[in-house]
């Protein structure tokens, strides 16, 4: 029958931007073949909507006979938060925009119609061959869907990014040699964290000499796996170098920090992509950082944020978690890592720190750095350190020690 033609090879089509790709493939097989049938059909309109990308859909709610969907054209989020002709006030506050684009997209009956009278626009109705059930995976599957047609705002996201020292200089053929060994390294560390039950489910994009990273889930554990994360990057990236005779292997300097985000999938071709991209204030922050590291440093923002602890209660929340605090929390959960195997070595401790000047008893502070950007911008970070060490093989050090740093300029009033 069409239908059962339809069982799989459909639900892959509509969930393969999902970063839950098997996971939902499994649990959309529970549901009935004419539910997985109406998803197909389902996604087939959005794509009609989107146009090319023409449109953004911003939420979705339930009705008998299928749901509704609030359509506008790409420019129009930016114009409603913009001041009118004359001076006028902007049609919605900045803060309504971000709420509407921030966590789940279904709305009630009574708020869909809300915010259609607020944004001045109708309502679209998709109807259905049958009616839907609300089942949880559905309704899953249909936020994913909705999210790839539209934009999507995250208050606290942990970024790293990882830079290619003297990218600009290589010939082409060693820039992709590079490109590719880099990708490799992170490959390597997803898997080999995935061996010890660590789970990251990584996004990256291309910053042009690296790649930004960062970790679809959300939540304090999520976060300070993906610091982890870096760190086992940084480590096969190292080894890789010195077993390299010729320059296919990069040099890298590294930033982590966390800040809010727009995430979005751009049109390719007549699709949107199946990979996701960020842009917001934690990237900018990010690429100005990088600009003051030096080869081979780490650096982490500082940030000052929310971390849920636990992503499926979202009002369990750590106010005001600092990065000097956030990085005590990542040294104590650094025993999920204890029997990693990096180049044929067990590993048995990691120590990563924020490094600082001694203060003559034993113990070191934690020094603030400031960096100065291009555009005469300051901002502080932190210098890292990460220790690898293994059974039988020499220690993996990552980072630059405190003392090889040049003399810190503090800005005026600092």
């Amino acid at each position: 029958m069409e239908l059962d033609h339809l069982s799989k090879s459909s639900i892959r089509r509509i969930a393969d931007f999902s970063p839950y790709l098997d996971q939902l493939v499994g649990l959309a097989e529970e549901m009935g073949l004419r539910q997985r049938s109406n998803l197909v059909h389902l996604e087939k309109c959005l794509h009609e909507h989107w146009s090319l990308g023409q449109n953004n859909i911003l939420c979705w709610t339930p009705i008998a006979a299928g749901l509704l969907v609030l359509v506008v054209p790409h420019y129009a989020i930016a114009e409603y938060t913009s001041p009118g002709p004359d001076g006028q006030p902007p049609k919605v506050s900045p803060r309504f925009i971000t709420e509407l684009i921030s966590g789940d997209r279904q709305l009630s009956n009574s708020q869909m119609q809300k915010v259609a009278r607020l944004l001045d626009v109708d309502p679209v109705p998709i109807y259905l061959r049958q009616s839907l059930s609300g089942h949880a995976v559905e309704t899953q599957i249909i936020e994913k869907m909705i999210r790839r047609y539209g934009i999507n705002y995250v208050a606290s996201r942990a970024v790293t990014l990882f830079d290619i020292v003297g990218f600009s200089l290589l010939t082409p053929f060693e820039q992709m040699t590079q490109l590719n060994s880099l990708s490799y390294s992170l490959n390597s560390a997803h898997a080999k964290m995935l061996e010890q039950d660590v789970g990251i489910n990584f996004a990256r994009s291309s910053s042009g000499d690296g790649f930004y990273v960062w970790n679809r889930d959300d939540g304090l554990e999520a976060n300070v796996n993906l610091y982890h994360f870096m760190h086992i990057v940084l480590a096969d990236n190292a080894i890789a170098k010195d077993k390299a005779s010729v320059r296919s292997v990069p040099r890298l300097r590294a930033c982590f920090h966390v800040g809010s985000c727009y995430e979005f999938h751009q049109s390719e071709g007549l699709n949107p992509t199946m990979h996701d991209f960020i842009v917001g204030d934690v990237t900018i922050e990010l690429a100005r950082m990088i600009d003051g590291a030096l080869p081979g440093q780490i650096l982490v923002g500082d940030f000052l944020a929310d971390q849920c602890d636990d992503p499926l209660d979202p009002t369990q929340t750590q106010a005001n978690l600092d990065a000097v605090t956030f990085l005590r929390r990542a040294q104590g959960n650094l025993s999920k890592l204890s029997g990693m195997v990096i180049s044929g070595e067990r590993v048995t401790a990691i120590k990563c720190y924020l490094t600082g000047e001694s203060t003559g008893d034993g113990q070191f502070n934690i020094r603030r750095l400031h960096i100065e950007d291009k555009h005469g911008l300051t901002r502080v970070a932190y210098n890292a350190k990460v220790n690898i060490y293994r059974e039988s093989a020499e220690p993996i050090l990552l980072g630059i020690e405190d003392r090889k740093l040049p003399p810190n300029k503090s800005p005026p009033n600092a």
